[in-house]
């Protein structure tokens, strides 16, 4: 009973620290409430990206879906069209993401896990040009 309730009391605890990791199209697809703590990772989409002063924006895809993410602030040295990422943040109600880090890889052909394993998942999985399946071009 009593190693019950510390492990019930541990969970509760735990609870709020999980932060689950979505694409775009699981966006679309998924029940994700405004204001909740999430992962979102993809591609960025090229000709998507706007700078103004801190104030960005881009789309992010995963081929499947597209979401369009802003953050505030100074992005990676490593961030650019094409590159996959992970951004953490919030849905607006709106509809769009509200990123408050983002996370970029310096290989040029990164693609976060989930996302390859839904590409192989679909059937879309290039791995000599892992651009194309996202509709880009490498």
């Amino acid at each position: 009973v009593v190693l019950a309730v510390a492990l019930a009391l541990i969970l509760m605890a735990l609870g709020n620290q999980f932060v689950y990791f979505y694409t775009p199209s699981d966006i679309a697809t998924k029940h994700v409430v405004a204001g909740e703590a999430i992962r979102l990772g993809g591609m960025v989409k090229d000709g998507t990206w706007k700078k103004d002063g801190d104030a960005n924006s881009f789309v992010l895809t995963d081929g499947k879906g597209e979401i369009t993410a802003h953050f505030s602030g100074i992005l990676p040295d490593l961030f650019r069209e094409g590159q996959g990422i992970v951004a953490e943040g919030t849905m607006a109600p709106d509809g769009s993401f509200m990123a408050t880090n983002v996370l970029a890889k310096h290989d040029e052909n990164y693609i976060p896990k989930e996302i390859v394993d839904e590409m192989k998942k679909r059937g879309d999985w290039q791995p000599d040009n892992p651009q194309a399946a996202l509709g880009g071009a490498s």
